[in-house]
């Protein structure tokens, strides 16, 4: 099948790229060109811009399916498709979780959780608008592609290639052992989809003309923060102790920390959907050795997220 990529060269899109390499699919790649060059050689390019509306590169050529990762307004969704018009048959948009209602929502909610109001007078994405502009895209995708309307609802996304280095941050911590500074309760529940699962489940949808919103959360096994912090010990050969230490600023945030108890239903969302659908679930120990791997590989360069050792030092100190 031709698959035509919006992105391509990041985290996700990457993922997906390489998934549908490997299943034999033709893919082109519209990106901006500023970054992973050297990736996927092989692969057509077109060159435009979303930010400047420059989608001049899509004149031409028809697709089975488009992957949209790289959609975060409605004005970028809705200038996409009037570029593409009726020479794709499959809109694939990868949208968030933060398009839920926050309240009045338990564990195991499904696709159906009733969404936030969709935003349509700003571009500015902060907490407060991500979720919301994303609605916006979701409607505006499915009123324009109906059944043919693919959307991805994506959790926390972790493995290798992580720009947000979230998950980076505690496979390397529990690599080098001993004490380790939590500012957070070890209790609290995590889901996180491995990117490679993610893609998987996009490339599936196009292969089997799917449509309808889908979870993308995992893994399969019930997770705790102290069991991932645990599981990234496991991986490096490692033991560590965790302490809970109170909340504070370090540099970045600590993800996926979720600090009142009542919003943990956020990381325990219901992905069968998206598992009949044909996602698979990674083993989470799969995914932090992957990652310790990656991050080794790459030389271990400074993260700008969680604590500065200073920063620990002196939250474990205070902790006793």
């Amino acid at each position: 099948m031709r698959i035509l990529m919006l992105g391509g060269t990041g985290f996700v899109g990457r993922a997906v790229v390489e998934d549908a390499l490997s299943r034999g699919h033709d893919v082109t790649i519209f990106s901006r060109g500023r970054s992973g060059a050297a990736l996927f050689p092989q692969v057509p390019r077109l060159v435009g811009d979303r930010e400047t509306d420059d989608y001049s590169a899509l004149a031409a050529g028809s697709w089975d399916a488009v992957v949209d990762s790289s959609g975060y307004v409605p004005r970028h969704v809705n200038n996409a498709m009037d570029a593409l018009g009726d020479r794709v048959g499959r809109y694939v948009f990868v949208s968030s979780h933060a398009v839920y209602e926050r309240s009045g929502v338990g564990p195991g909610s499904t696709e159906d959780t009733p969404r936030r109001t969709p935003v349509r007078d700003t571009e500015e994405l902060f907490e407060e608008t991500y979720g919301p502009l994303k609605v916006a895209c979701e409607d505006d995708v499915q009123a324009r592609f109906g059944e043919r309307a693919s959307i991805v609802r994506l959790g926390k996304v972790a493995g290798p290639h992580d720009p947000q280095n979230g998950l980076t941050y505690y496979v390397r911590r529990a690599a080098a052992g001993g004490r380790l500074a939590l500012p957070g309760r070890p209790e609290q529940p995590v889901q996180l989809i491995d990117s490679r699962d993610a893609a998987r489940l996009m490339v599936r949808l196009i292969e089997d003309g799917r449509g309808g919103a889908f979870n993308a959360v995992g893994p399969a096994e019930t997770l705790t923060m102290a069991d991932v912090i645990q599981l990234c010990a496991r991986a490096a050969g490692t033991e560590v102790e965790i302490v809970p230490v109170p909340e504070q600023d370090a540099q970045g945030s600590f993800f996926p920390l979720i600090r009142d108890p009542e919003d943990w239903h956020r990381m325990q969302r219901d992905p069968a959907r998206a598992v009949a659908a044909g996602m698979p679930q990674t083993p989470f120990a799969t995914t932090v050795a992957d990652v310790l791997a990656w991050d080794r590989e790459r030389g271990l360069p400074p993260l700008p997220f969680g604590f500065t050792a200073e920063e620990e030092a002196k939250a474990l100190a205070e902790a006793g």
